[in-house]
């Protein structure tokens, strides 16, 4: 295994992962705000679940999201 290639892997998948997630959550907000489902000052329980089958992972990770 070479190392360098294994770590610029993992922080490319994380990054596309972090970018593509913001921009969704980002958008569902916006779009329950302007459908009077969320005020705008509420805090939203989150989770994600880290899958990699060939490795047997599956790991949730749970959080929140803050909007005021």
């Amino acid at each position: 295994m070479d190392q360098e290639t294994f770590n610029l892997s993992i922080r490319k998948f994380l990054k596309m992962v972090g970018v593509n997630s913001q921009r969704e959550i980002e958008q569902a907000v916006q779009k329950a705000i302007e459908a009077k489902r969320l005020k705008g000052e509420e805090t939203l329980p989150a989770r994600v679940t880290l899958e990699i089958p060939a490795l047997g992972v599956r790991v949730p990770f749970e959080g929140e999201i803050k909007l005021r």
